[in-house]
């Protein structure tokens, strides 16, 4: 028994955790801020855009390696089957006066180290700039990511609480249906009222399926925004008191081009662009290297015995390079990379004048929201005394049963406007956050 009972806590100990685990990655239930967390870890998008910045920081390595100083061996081995080595050297200091030389070999190892270069100058230039465009990047995919996410995260609570609110109603107009089929028995009224209910009943039931399916497309849109697994089951968190706290903004803040991440992506490259047209304006300047050199050569008229004599040779010195003449090529260049730069100048302006339109349009958008939830909250609260009062009076045979249909109708539509304007309310502050630049991905 002591066997077993170890072997079971054994088994217990290793396997339980792995049992867990796995009912955790198939039914979770997440927060929004989760679900965004997840997405930034996750989303092809952002992942993508990480890449692109460790790509782009190996370009600028490259570029700059031109600085390093660069080594490189020449070595060749020549056997001349007609004729003799061409010499360079005094024939006395060879063998047999140079005669018959039919195996000639060179070792050398050569160094360069560029002094002046426009092109890695531009390299250089450049770096702090690209470094900055490409994390922009980066922030631009993840603050999309944000956005994307939190409204899907809503629409799929929305269409949840939509499904709650008709099957609130549906046990609402069960109860109307019994009780109007029990006044029918009794012959207080006639079977109209409880085929109306009936009728009532159908039609919420029809529209709760149409929900219910909605519910499954909409969930596997932020699946896919999120990068997650399409077999895990998500439950999102609902918190009405938090939603609600969290739906008010400052709408009396001052719009600022440069918290927009895409008028800085445009500033950057507008400042690559400066450097562009500096690399083009002096390109007339020469290239200039410290060169040198050291090299062994070696004659024979046979190869067994080819290195056994060594000639060297070595040098060091400056190399200029000046182009004189290219067909106008830099100027032309030059000519268009200005054009370019002052392309970059109308897209800021361009710019401005969409992130203020987006900024006006969001600004409405969120006023007029807000306005709508604040009314519609008191709306529920109104169609759920009316509803009751009205319960309460057809039972004892004051009200007709159009009359309950009425209030139940009421009070359906004015808990789906209710959410429906809570999280329009919540969609459009992030808009509006996106549009102020305010949006964070934290």
């Amino acid at each position: 028994m002591k066997k077993i009972s170890l072997f079971l806590i054994i088994n217990l100990t290793f396997c339980l955790p792995y049992v867990v685990f796995a009912q955790t990655n198939t039914d979770t239930v997440v927060t929004l801020k989760q679900c965004v967390a997840f997405a930034l870890r996750n989303q092809p998008a952002v992942r993508q855009a990480e890449i692109d910045q460790q790509i782009n920081e190996k370009d600028i390595k490259i570029g700059l390696s031109a600085w390093l100083p660069q080594l490189s061996s020449a070595d060749e081995y020549e056997h001349y089957f007609k004729g003799s080595v061409p010499l360079t050297v005094n024939p006395a200091t060879l063998p047999d006066g140079g005669a018959n030389l039919t195996q000639y070999s060179a070792l050398g190892l050569q160094a360069s180290q560029v002094i002046y270069n426009n092109d890695v100058l531009l390299a250089a230039k450049t770096a702090k700039y690209s470094r900055q465009y490409y994390k922009q990047n980066t922030v631009s995919s993840q603050i999309n990511v944000v956005a994307d996410v939190s409204k899907a995260f809503f629409d799929v609570l929305l269409s949840e609480k939509q499904l709650d609110i008709l099957n609130e109603d549906i046990v609402r107009l069960q109860r109307s249906l019994k009780d109007a089929y029990n006044k029918y028995q009794a012959g207080t009224v006639d079977k109209t009222d409880y085929k109306q209910a009936t009728i009532s009943l159908n039609n919420s039931i029809a529209t709760r399926k149409q929900t219910a399916e909605a519910i499954k497309s909409k969930l596997a849109y932020l699946k896919q925004i999120m990068g997650i697994n399409a077999g895990t089951t998500l439950l999102l968190s609902y918190d009405s008191t938090r939603y609600e706290s969290e739906a008010y903004i400052d709408t009396n803040q001052k719009l600022d081009f440069n918290n927009r991440i895409e008028y800085q992506l445009l500033q950057t490259q507008k400042s690559l662009q400066n450097i562009n047209v500096n690399y083009y304006r002096w390109g007339f300047l020469p290239s200039i290297s410290a060169v040198g050199a050291y090299n062994y050569f070696y004659l024979s008229d046979r190869f067994s015995n080819l290195y056994s004599n060594a000639n060297a040779s070595g040098y060091y010195g400056l190399t200029l390079s000046l182009p004189i003449f290219q067909g106008t090529k830099r100027l032309q260049n030059l000519s268009k990379a200005k054009l370019q730069d002052e392309r970059a100048d109308q897209d800021l302006l361009n710019s401005e004048n969409t992130i203020n339109a987006e900024y006006v349009e969001a600004l409405g958008d969120y006023k007029s929201n807000y306005t709508s939830w604040v009314l519609l909250k008191q709306n529920v609260d109104l169609a759920k005394d009316v509803y009751k009062v009205v319960s309460l009076q057809y039972r004892e045979g004051i009200k007709t049963y159009l009359d309950v249909i009425v209030a139940q109708s009421d009070l359906r539509t004015a808990e789906l406007n209710y959410y429906n304007s809570l999280f329009e309310l919540l969609s459009s502050k992030i808009d509006l956050e996106k549009s102020l630049g305010t949006l964070t991905v934290q």
